[in-house]
């Protein structure tokens, strides 16, 4: 055999190991007559890595949750899982739409704002960049392709995809069939939550159960439409409320038990709890309440005949996806909620302990009780499920996140089955959080690197920071500082160099919106004298114009933020990129339907000026004021 031979054969091989790696994986590999599974996911509110027992390293946790664990017992068990962002609605938008949260310009909660500080011009450094409080109304989620595959969709329990609550688009515009809302037992009792606890009265809308557990309708509206549909392929999309603050429980049977468990005293001041660690009874028993209401949809899944498949529990063609929406809350002034011990930080950080999450997944063809190191991000949902569910991706539609179902189906702890975009074993995720922490962050490998925005004239925060997570050489994941406790910036420098190279790569990919400097700040600030001045506005028929002037820092970069429904309830602000020209003016064409506008100028050393310039959220919250109130008017 010649070398042109050999070499034509090598790369032929190549090419077919590729190949078969790259194939999804998918029910009909099982070789049955099984028909389409359906799937649950279930999507925990704050629950952090180490709230959940079968997690639990290091301190001994006083969390109850036997439900979990045995469920853990039936699939796989994900140590190293991610959600996409620190906080509730970018990670479940991300989950949902399969877009990661930078390249949605959906970042943080509430959002569809112009930007400015929160409280107080004079102390705040830097502010939010503009970002996105919604997913776009025609947004190819995965409800939409799974109804339109013949599904029946269905939601239940907390959306938070929108400005709010309640504001368009809600889950029946983006895919569902069916969605209720009802908050059950985490309706906050009156007059505060050591009054109103449930009795078994009758009449009460929370009456105990025979296990002592409040009456919650956010559980009952999960297992009515799995009783109502069972019939026919389903997507339940289970978001529970639990354990999200307010932090109480309607059961005082369960709060007397972890007061006693704690050995701490039964409460008398309702409104503080400040013993640090996992030692808030309250938090304990909400912990305890939401296991054992998810348990309750596990039951009837393994104990419900499937009627599309005879002799066979529904359990045995789900798939059942358990997490949450982001690392747990650990408290706020004057109660502490729990502790993500010793993961650093939670909910609200980029860190470990606002992104790590609990993930079990279980369902045809996934092998039981495996713990997995693997990597894996909520971002991963997406087109793991369709391709599970042998449904093709929609054309044109793109997908951050990475598929799974190799790895489900063949081997849960072997990182190479899970392939990114390349074809090649993925070793890389990143995070985008321009809020409150003000970080990004990127984990290669056994690596963790953050680049902080808010490092100026603040000494207690460095501009990078990098851990080294685990040692994986030996094959196996060694744990050496998930805490994120020593900094190796400055000592591998050569490192953090490359990964903040990587970083800034994959976040201009995704055209992401970062945090700027205030102009206001009234300590000293370098360049702040320099920041630019807009002199007037001017506006023919749907042009308008800003003139400018540069007082030593050029102008890099302007955006106009406008909205179409400026004085409503739900008034929503939209950015659209403003040309910036040679004669110091920005120009822009306002967008049809346009209501109210401001101009944004961002300069070379980042500081953002706005025009007219905005109040404080606080101060317009304070005062029950909209952002139109301070706006220029198209009229």
């Amino acid at each position: 055999m010649n070398f042109k031979n050999s070499l034509s054969i090598i790369i032929a091989c190549s090419i077919s190991i590729i190949v078969n790696a790259q194939k999804q994986s998918n029910y009909k590999d099982l070789k049955d007559d099984r028909p389409e599974p359906n799937v649950v996911l279930l999507l925990t509110d704050d629950l952090g890595w180490q709230d959940v027992k079968c997690y639990d390293i290091d301190q001994p946790s006083p969390y109850e949750t036997p439900n979990i664990d045995a469920f853990a017992k039936n699939g796989v068990q994900f140590w190293q899982a991610y959600s996409p962002a620190p906080t509730c609605a970018p990670s479940r938008s991300a989950i949902m739409s399969g877009n990661h949260p930078a390249r949605a310009q959906k970042t943080h909660v509430v959002g569809g704002a112009p930007p400015t500080v929160y409280a107080n011009k004079d102390t705040q450094r830097i502010m939010d960049p503009w970002y996105s409080g919604r997913m776009p109304e025609n947004e190819m989620t995965l409800a939409r392709v799974l109804q339109q595959k013949g599904y029946t969709t269905g939601h239940t329990g907390k959306w938070h995809m929108a400005i709010n609550h309640l504001a368009y688009p809600q889950p029946e515009d983006q895919g569902f069939d069916i969605t209720t809302h009802d908050r059950g037992a985490t309706v906050p009792q009156k007059p505060h939550r050591l009054t109103d606890f449930a009795t078994t009265d009758a009449s009460d809308p929370y009456r105990l159960d025979e296990n002592g557990f409040p009456y919650h309708q956010n559980s009952e509206d999960a297992l009515k439409f799995l009783k109502e549909n069972k019939q026919d392929p389903f997507f339940l999309y289970y978001a529970t409320f639990l354990v999200h603050a307010p932090i109480h429980t309607r059961s005082k049977a369960l709060l007397e038990k972890y007061c006693k468990k704690l050995g701490v005293a039964f409460p008398t001041d309702p409104n503080h709890w400040d013993l640090e660690g996992q030692n808030n009874p309250y938090y304990c028993a909400m912990v305890e309440m939401m296991d054992y209401y998810v348990g309750q949809v596990f039951n009837y899944l393994e104990t419900t005949e499937d009627p599309r498949w005879p002799g066979h529990k529904l359990s045995e063609n789900t798939y059942i996806i358990f997490t949450s929406d982001n690392g747990g809350m650990e408290g706020h002034p004057g109660e502490v909620f729990t502790d993500n011990y010793p993961l650093d930080k939670g909910k609200i950080n980029a860190k470990e302990g606002g992104t790590r999450v609990p993930l079990i997944i279980s369902g045809p063809g996934i092998t039981k009780g495996v713990q997995s190191d693997v990597v894996v991000n909520g971002l991963d949902f997406y087109p793991t499920i369709l391709s599970l569910l042998n449904i093709e991706k929609p054309k044109d539609k793109h997908l951050d996140g990475d598929d799974l179902s190799t790895l489900l189906l063949k081997d849960p702890t072997n990182p190479k089955l899970v392939l990114d975009k390349d074809g090649k074993e993925r070793t890389t995720m990143m995070w985008h959080f321009p809020h409150s922490s003000y970080q990004s962050t990127l984990r290669v490998g056994d690596y963790k690197f953050i680049r902080n925005y808010d490092y100026k004239n603040n000494p207690k925060t460095p501009e990078f920071e990098l851990y080294r997570l685990y040692d994986s050489a030996k094959g196996t994941a060694q744990r050496v500082d998930i805490e994120e406790a020593n900094n190796l910036a400055i000592s591998d420098s050569k490192r953090a160099k490359e990964m903040n190279d990587k970083l800034t790569e994959m976040l201009t990919e995704m055209k992401a919106s970062y945090p700027s400097y205030n102009p206001n700040y009234k300590s000293d600030m370098e360049h702040k004298e320099t920041v630019p001045t807009v002199l007037s506005a001017s506006k023919n028929h749907n042009q308008v114009t800003f003139k400018y002037k540069e007082n030593g820092a050029k102008v890099v970069m302007a955006n106009l933020i406008y909205t179409t429904n400026g004085g409503h309830n739900y008034e929503e602000w939209f950015k659209a990129e403003a040309q910036i020209n040679s004669d110091a003016t920005v120009s822009a064409t306002l967008p049809k339907g346009t209501t109210h506008y401001i101009i944004n100028l961002i300069d070379e050393h980042n500081f953002l000026v706005s025009y007219p310039e905005m109040p404080t959220i606080k101060g317009l919250n304070s005062k029950k004021e909209q952002y139109s109130n301070y706006a220029l008017s198209s009229n």
